[in-house]
């Protein structure tokens, strides 16, 4: 797996994440950004914890794990210190 990939995402206080499909909204105090998740990427929630993986052993799928979960976390830089 992508080394960007295994790190996975904590959510600050006072951000919401919601899936619609293979579309993730990040809302946070300065408004909300939706981008739609690459199929080959999951993306799981468990608490305030975001966790991306390939669904499959391509290493494709692996690289797009680790370059969705890096956007992911811009977007939750941007929603807080824009």
């Amino acid at each position: 797996m992508s080394r960007v990939a295994k790190n996975p995402v904590i959510l600050p206080k006072g951000v919401e994440v919601a899936f619609n499909g293979n579309a993730i909204t990040v809302k946070g105090g300065k408004g909300s950004l939706e981008m739609t998740v690459h199929e080959s990427v999951q993306v799981t929630q468990e608490d305030n914890v975001l966790s991306f993986a390939p669904r499959s052993a391509e290493t494709s799928a692996d690289a797009l794990a680790g370059t969705m979960r890096e956007q992911v976390a811009n977007q939750l830089d941007a929603n807080l210190n824009s």
